[in-house]
């Protein structure tokens, strides 16, 4: 039998992983030119972006102040002393260099790595499928890039404050690693980017039935309290920085609800944690033509006369509770039913009567039977 003939569109698993391939060297290429550029221009990444959070002449820093004069907060002039930062370590500076560079890299180049993966993703959809997926691309590198935006201007200088002056006593001095520093304002950058991509998770994991809008409705409330947890730690000892962390983050929330409520009706999908049950929208219950015994009763035809349902003979039935005569059991102190060597009958209408039991042998009765019968 002759073997069918491979289609030319088609891709073997070696060549899906050839394709991959050259989709991570373009991306990883992406990256490494990026970072190049920001090792290069080493000036302007450290003075003007990751050391800047820690200076008082910072955007935020600077806003806050001035909201804590109008509103005579004076805890809100947040790092009005710069933290003092060192180096400990031979090659730190260096190696510090070119962490940041790829991370710098990395963020600039974060567009170009989600369009990379979505060409490699692309042959495999139906072409319903990218319809919906369409703008994909988009929507993750700008969401990406707002949370870095807010991971940078609000976490972070609320971080560098509320650790770089939190003491456990006026004899101890913080003077902070640049190690610690650029690790501490680079891991909320990036938490606040990945954050933010929580929409577009919601989305794809609502595509995919692993959750539903009345999931996350349910745990609501456990979210706002892990938001409200987070906002403490991160911020100072005051409620309005909390609520300048804690709303960007509910309405976050809420906005990947209502994303996984949409999808769901867009999609023809219901039901709670199950995911697809229920009927279609718009639509009627089915009817049921099922002619069981729960179902509604038959009505007679005309000119037949309702027949009442007859109930079933029951047998054996017992005794009526208002029976003034006991059991045989109790009268007899035995069994139910009496033996049958211990019935006579009685008559010609067979009726059984029971008798007494002969003594047992070695007893005083039988002894009086005996001289009664002699």
């Amino acid at each position: 039998m002759a073997r069918k003939r491979k289609d030319p569109n088609e891709m073997s698993f070696l060549e899906h992983l050839e394709e991959l391939r050259w989709h991570l060297i373009r991306s990883t290429l992406a990256v490494f030119i990026m970072a190049v550029v920001a090792f290069i221009y080493h000036n302007i990444i450290f003075d003007r972006i990751i050391l800047a959070p820690k200076d008082p002449s910072f955007f935020t820093n600077r806003m806050l102040c001035r909201l804590g004069q109008l509103v005579h907060v004076p805890k809100l002039c947040i790092n009005s002393k710069p933290l003092e930062i060192i180096n400990i370590n031979m090659a730190g500076q260096f190696t510090t260099h070119i962490m940041v560079s790829l991370l710098a890299g990395l963020i600039v180049a974060i567009p170009y790595v989600f369009w990379e993966f979505w060409r490699f993703m692309r042959p495999a959809l139906y072409e319903k499928e990218k319809r919906y997926a369409r703008g994909a691309v988009f929507y993750s590198s700008l969401l990406f890039l707002l949370g870095v935006l807010f991971g940078y201007y609000i976490i972070a200088p609320l971080s560098v404050n509320f650790l770089g002056s939190y003491s456990v006593s006026q004899e101890v001095i913080n003077r902070i690693n640049l190690r610690s520093y650029i690790s501490t304002v680079t891991t909320v950058t990036l938490a606040g980017g990945i954050t933010f991509e929580l929409p577009v998770i919601v989305y794809f994991l609502t595509r995919i039935g692993l959750i539903t809008p009345d999931f996350l409705r349910r745990y609501r409330r456990h979210a706002i309290v892990v938001i409200l947890l987070l906002a403490a730690i991160i911020t100072p000892p005051d409620v309005f920085s909390q609520i300048l962390v804690f709303i960007p983050l509910v309405i976050l929330y809420e906005v990947s609800i209502w994303i996984s409520s949409r999808v769901m009706k867009k999609h023809g999908l219901y039901g709670g944690d199950g995911g697809t049950s229920g009927p279609p929208s718009g639509g009627e219950a089915p009817h049921n033509h099922d002619p069981s015994p729960a179902g509604p009763a038959a009505t007679p035809s005309q000119g037949e006369p309702p027949q009442t349902p007859e109930e079933p003979e029951e047998e054996n039935q017992d005794m009526p509770d208002d029976n003034p005569y006991p059991p045989y059991s109790e009268m007899t102190g035995e069994g139910s039913v009496p033996d049958e060597e211990e019935q006579e009958v009685v008559g010609s209408d067979e009726t059984p009567r029971s008798r007494k039991k002969s003594p047992p042998p070695g007893s005083h009765e039988e002894e009086d039977q005996q001289e009664k019968q002699s």
